[in-house]
């Protein structure tokens, strides 16, 4: 008889990652390309099929029982259409379930990239065992994704849970999505990067200058961050004041959702408590203690491979192995 083996991609604008499951939850297999995809919407699929083909099995004694795909932007979850990706050009409406199906002849399952992170997080990392949680990947953007009851909240249309997109400043910048002062253009990764920038350029003195030979448009948030831990008062600053935003937004989301845990993800989360310590603050100072005294916050356990094991974990809930999402 033969094996199952689940195969899993991680869609992304830099990098697609394509990894091989077996039965037993293993990875066996991983692969990683370059996505291109200034190239358009036809050549980065080419290169999710050939991703995909690479940790295909080779044997005839395991056959593959569905593949899943993380995809960066809102999408129609029920469908499996990806409604835009703004790191993807031309990518809009496109059917990407029925397109992996079609292509490998086995089914598909097309899920938030964030979402999926928050399944794996709940199944397999810093959620397991628990019946909810609230997950928040800060990298370039903020994306977010709800775990309820053991089912993955996806909202009235499959577009729900972008905490990255709640407004916290009224007044604050123009977000990519249109909307002002949302998290996101507070409190990622292109903000930090962006306020360091601009409080440097009104003359503010930082080793940041060092550290990027005078060029400021070479500033990201990894600098802040290694300046930051290095006990720069401006990079410690910019950091405290994301954290503050987030902190602020995690408050909202207690009032809202009361969930039993917050997991943090995303590359800026590597700052540690550099960011940590003004996001536990702000809740501590904001939040009422019944609300405190049950929700933790805590960092993603799962690393960068969070997108192939969500990715699995979509596979598994859909395929009746794991929690069901919201109808």
């Amino acid at each position: 008889m033969s094996s199952l083996c689940i195969l899993a991609v991680d869609l992304g604008g830099t990098q697609i990652r394509a990894a091989r499951f077996a039965e037993r939850q293993e990875m066996e297999a991983r692969t990683a390309l370059e996505t291109r995809a200034d190239e358009g919407l036809q050549a980065v699929f080419g290169r999710v099929v050939a991703a995909v083909s690479e940790v295909w099995p080779a044997g005839g004694d395991v056959a593959v029982a569905g593949i899943a795909l993380g995809a960066p932007g809102p999408l129609n979850f029920r469908r499996g259409v990806l409604r835009f990706a703004p790191n993807l050009p031309g990518w809009e409406n496109v059917p990407l379930r029925d397109m992996l199906t079609e292509r490998f002849g086995v089914p598909a399952f097309v899920g938030n990239d964030a979402d999926v992170a928050a399944l794996a997080e709940h199944r397999f990392g810093a959620g397991k065992g628990l019946p909810d949680l609230v997950y928040l990947t800060i990298s370039t953007g903020i994306g977010g994704g709800m775990i309820f009851d053991n089912r993955l909240f996806t909202g009235g249309h499959g577009l729900g849970g972008e905490v990255g997109h709640m407004a916290i400043d009224p007044h604050g910048p123009k977000c990519t999505c249109g909307n002002v002062g949302c998290l996101e253009v507070l409190a990622s990764g292109t903000a930090i990067a962006r306020r360091a920038r601009e409080r440097l350029a009104r003359g503010e003195k930082s080793s940041l200058l060092r550290l990027v030979g005078g060029d400021l448009s070479r500033i990201t948030a990894r600098e802040v961050n290694v300046a930051g831990q290095q006990g720069d008062a401006l990079a410690v600053s910019v950091f405290r004041e994301a954290g503050t935003y987030i902190g602020s937004a995690l408050v909202s989301l207690m009032y809202m959702l009361d969930p039993s845990l917050f997991v943090l993800g995303g590359s800026v989360t590597r700052a540690g408590e550099l960011l940590f310590g003004p996001i536990r603050e702000t809740v501590e100072t904001r939040a009422p203690q019944a609300y405190r005294e049950h929700t933790d916050i805590v960092q993603a356990e799962l690393g960068s491979d969070v997108g192939l094991w969500g990715a699995l974990a979509l596979a598994l809930m859909e395929l009746g192995g794991g929690p069901g999402r919201v109808d």
